[in-house]
């Protein structure tokens, strides 16, 4: 699938009113990933270096992975209702995360507010384009 494959294939699905254009979704997660490798790596040097215990990683590795997951799962299966299911996970692995790791680094929590604000509207964006999409 090429790229114009895939733009073709968003921009005829039925979106809610609230939608953005899809240039702002790059923008947006190229600043989220920086957070996200900062953050992350923070977390996973200290669990590698056995400063942490291991379980504080595990929201985060769940979290990455479902993270990754969602692109082939929205644009390459075109599936809006897996990629509903993943993006759900991203959030619930979100605010797993921030409570795990809050007692030993607070500010990987606070790291966290943006992804957990972009990630609840996409969420909400996702049910609503599997909605409308059924």
């Amino acid at each position: 699938m090429t790229p114009d494959d895939t733009q073709s294939w968003y921009a005829l699905l039925q979106k809610p009113p609230f939608a953005p254009p899809s240039w702002i979704f790059g923008p947006v997660w190229s600043v989220l990933y920086i957070i996200i490798l900062i953050s992350f790596g923070y977390v996973f040097l200290n669990t590698i270096n056995h400063k942490w215990p291991a379980k504080i990683a595990l929201p985060f590795i769940i979290n990455l992975a479902a993270n990754i997951g969602f692109t082939p799962l929205q644009f390459g299966l075109k599936n809006n209702f897996l990629a509903l299911i993943d993006i759900l996970v991203v959030l619930s692995t979100i605010i797993w995360m921030m409570r795990a790791v809050w007692p030993l680094a607070p500010w990987v929590g606070w790291a966290q507010v943006p992804y957990l604000i972009w990630v609840s509207f996409a969420s909400v964006l996702q049910i609503s384009i599997t909605w409308l999409n059924k």
